[in-house]
């Protein structure tokens, strides 16, 4: 049984103990929250030295560390550096976004020496694996998933709101679509004119999810990429499709969360905060700064610090 199903129970779980300590919350408050929704406990069944953190209401804000390798850069021995500084300075989850060789080996590895949960975003394998969009298929994006879950990955985004006749939308953007995982699924589309993959598996994934209690990190395909493009019809058109696919993941006793936006204008966070609450019943929202300024590239970390 998932955290989700077990505190729906009315079981206070080990790990919902733990959360409540670190927090200085009650464990039935955390139990209760965790029943709702409203707070995901990310712990893959299989992720054996995992020191459990909770991530939605009630709980301090959580702070991600993308690590990964390149086609560039590819030593499994600079990955775990790169674990063991984001843990040592303060990182409350990581995430393996490796996209050069030794994918699986690389992963293990920092699956194996990381006490913080560890995420993933398998798109980016199976691309590999595929050598190119056009080799994308259901099949593949689902074997990737179910091995990912079996190694121990706590948490994955899968971009499995942004659907076909979203793409559309994007063209009135200045930026278009900027995410990766996005883009690769909108070119997809676009050349098999068929539904997202992630969206037409999404009860596939659901029930990998649920044999390994891995979370699912519901992906922004459509997210602003500058600050002229936020807040328009291609965001808000996913978000809604994100809003049903937080439900899904509820019945089915999956724990989920949804990434936010990135590019922001600072006088909309308070209004996307507040319209992602209502959509998606205030699941855990995994914001991606946000980025309150075009004016600074390469700064992200920065103009991040002043959304969050």
């Amino acid at each position: 049984m998932t955290q989700l199903q077990r505190a729906n129970a009315g079981e206070v779980t080990p790990q919902i103990e733990q959360v409540a300590a670190i927090e200085y919350r009650t464990p039935e408050e955390i139990r209760l929250h965790v029943a709702e929704g409203k707070i995901v406990i990310p712990a893959n069944i299989h992720h054996k030295n995992l020191k459990p953190m909770g991530i939605g209401r009630l709980l301090r804000t959580k702070i991600n560390a993308n690590i990964g390798n390149s086609a560039l850069s590819s030593c499994p021995m600079q990955e775990l550096e790169k674990l063991n500084n984001a843990v040592k300075y303060g990182a409350d989850t990581v995430m393996d976004l490796s996209t050069g060789e030794n994918i699986i080996q690389i992963r293990q590895k920092i699956i194996e020496n990381s006490p913080v949960p560890v995420g993933t975003v398998p798109i980016y394998e199976a691309l590999a694996r595929a050598g190119g969009s056009q080799g994308l298929s259901e099949s593949l994006i689902l074997q990737v998933i179910r091995e990912q879950a079996e190694q121990g990955v706590d948490y994955m985004t899968v971009h499995s709101g942004i659907l076909l006749k979203h793409i559309d939308f994007a063209k009135k953007r200045l930026l278009r679509i900027v995410s990766r995982g996005g883009s690769i699924l909108a070119r997809w589309m676009r050349q098999n004119q068929q539904e997202n993959p992630f969206y037409t598996a999404f009860d596939e994934i659901l029930k990998i999810c649920l044999e390994h209690d891995v979370t699912l990190s519901l992906g922004d395909g459509m997210r602003p990429g500058c600050l002229a493009d936020a807040s328009d019809a291609a965001q808000f058109a996913e978000l809604e499709t994100l809003g049903e696919l937080v439900r899904r993941c509820r019945k089915a006793g999956v724990q989920a969360m949804v990434e936010g936006p990135g590019h922001i204008p600072f006088d909309q966070i308070e209004m996307n905060m507040r319209r992602e609450r209502e959509v998606c019943d205030d699941a855990p929202f995994y914001i991606l700064g946000p980025v309150v300024t075009d004016c600074a590239p390469g700064y992200d970390h920065i103009t991040s610090a002043i959304g969050a």
